[in-house]
């Protein structure tokens, strides 16, 4: 009997790589290949070459041919910086051992008929998706493109949007004893940012960092904003998120314990910043970057709206109503929405 053929791991980035880093690969027999160190040019991208240079023939894998044009395409679609390593004949010939290789384990993996995986067709699929809509991209201006008068506006229609508000840093002593909290204030109020620290580190109930912490800097939450809070920064209740923002000046303490379900805080402010607006300068990349990616989102929707027509798409909502998430799995979304 024959053992149950395993899943297939590294055999689908390389065969996904032979179907699309070599679109052009000719899959019969053709001349014999010219030195890849004597007749490579890496300088001119894929599409600057004349098409008798793209049809010169590297090297053949079988009845596979790999073409100056797939060499050249493989180079032309790299980081610029990547495609810097490749300046020297053993560089060259490195990158084209690498296509061969890649064509060579692609043949074996359809030997062995694993590009009918599900799951490889399926990732196969959606490397030949973020292929089409790599051409999508491609058309998009570049940020640099987009008129000033036209970033200009943009800016000018959300100002809202360049407005931070401010900004506070707080710190705070936990313990889980109201009377020991208010004992605790009247001394607070009195030290300096490392006599601070110490009442954290003598009298604190929270966690300890795991990594040594100077003494400034104990019992630190973080930088919350205004408002709706957002971003990396901790997520307050209510009542403390308001009490941080009563604390007059930077050093101050707030005058009360404030309580958080079975927890009661010592408030220190120990760092602010002022609203402000941003100004067109400093906000003009970051919005010549939304335009583009706003251009490129729509583009893609239409795009897809367009297949729609072309290939028309059925549901079966019954069917879609039977599957069910298991419950650990329910549960660790959960509990990533909420962190």
């Amino acid at each position: 009997m024959q053992s149950a053929r395993p899943k297939p791991t590294c055999a689908l980035p390389l065969l996904t790589c032979a179907l699309l880093a070599l679109p052009a690969c000719n899959r019969s027999n053709q001349g014999s290949a010219p030195s890849a160190s004597a007749t490579v040019t890496v300088s001119p991208p894929a599409r600057n070459l004349s098409a008798e240079d793209a049809r010169l023939v590297l090297a053949k894998v079988g009845d596979v041919t790999i073409t100056l044009g797939d060499y050249a395409a493989a180079l032309d679609r790299m980081d610029r910086y990547d495609r810097l390593r490749y300046q020297t004949a053993d560089r060259r010939q490195q990158l084209l051992d690498e296509l061969i290789n890649v064509e060579l384990l692609a043949q074996e993996a359809k030997r062995q008929k694993l590009d009918e995986d599900p799951e490889v067709r399926l990732r196969l699929d959606q490397a030949l998706r973020d292929e089409v809509l790599r051409d999508v991209r491609g058309r998009a201006p570049t940020p640099e493109a987009l008129p000033t008068a036209e970033v200009r506006a943009y800016y000018d229609a959300h100002r809202a949007e360049f407005k931070e508000p401010e900004r506070r840093r707080v710190a705070a002593i936990i313990v889980n004893d109201e009377a020991k909290a208010k004992s605790l204030i009247e001394r607070a109020k009195l030290v300096d940012p490392p006599g601070w620290g110490d009442l954290v580190r003598k009298h604190s109930v929270a966690a300890k960092p795991s990594e040594p912490t100077p003494l400034e800097l104990e019992g630190d939450l973080g930088i919350v904003s205004a408002g709706v809070q957002h971003g990396t920064g901790p997520k307050l209740a209510e009542p403390l998120l308001s009490a941080v923002f009563e604390i007059p000046s930077v050093g101050g303490v707030y005058p009360k314990p404030v309580r958080d379900g079975q927890r009661v805080y010592i408030l220190r402010l120990t760092g602010r910043t002022e609203a402000r607006e941003r100004s067109f300068s400093e906000a003009e990349r970051s919005i010549r970057v939304r335009i583009v990616e706003q251009r490129i989102a729509e583009a893609e929707a239409q795009l897809v709206n367009q297949l729609k027509q072309q290939y028309p798409v059925t549901i079966d909502e019954q069917a879609l109503s039977r599957v069910e998430v298991p419950a650990a799995a329910r549960e660790n979304l959960k509990h990533e929405l909420d962190n």
